[in-house]
């Protein structure tokens, strides 16, 4: 995704969340029992391609969280994790052959075949 294609909201944050992505942290949340929850949205090294994306419910934000808000709901990144992240959104994907998180990172110039494994330059 180009600078001049991503949601207003990523690059006035840094970081975008979509409604789809919204709804499906809330039904998340609510299934197991966290209903206002946010979602982590973290970048660890290591995966096939060098990075790896990590996905979790947290009650709270850590002191140097940006806290993106949408349609009710919070998505935490951290300070580092944002440096690999400037830019991206996050989504939500489903398919015949499975449903999940997708983040549409433009910094990414490579990926692996699960699609929670990237590199970049």
């Amino acid at each position: 995704m180009s600078a001049d294609t991503q949601a207003p909201e990523a690059a006035a944050t840094g970081f975008g969340v979509t409604p789809a992505a919204a709804v499906q942290i809330a039904a998340i949340a609510a299934r197991e029992g966290q209903p206002g929850a946010g979602l982590r949205v973290a970048v660890d090294a290591g995966g096939c391609s060098g990075f790896h994306y990590r996905f979790g419910l947290e009650a709270a934000a850590q002191p140097d969280d940006l806290v993106v808000e949408r349609d009710g709901i919070r998505v935490f990144v951290d300070a580092v994790s944002l440096d690999l992240l400037v830019g991206s959104e996050l989504d939500w994907n489903e398919a015949l052959i499975g449903a999940h998180f997708v983040v549409r990172n433009p910094q990414a110039v490579s990926g692996c075949g699960c699609g929670v494994s990237f590199a970049v330059a």
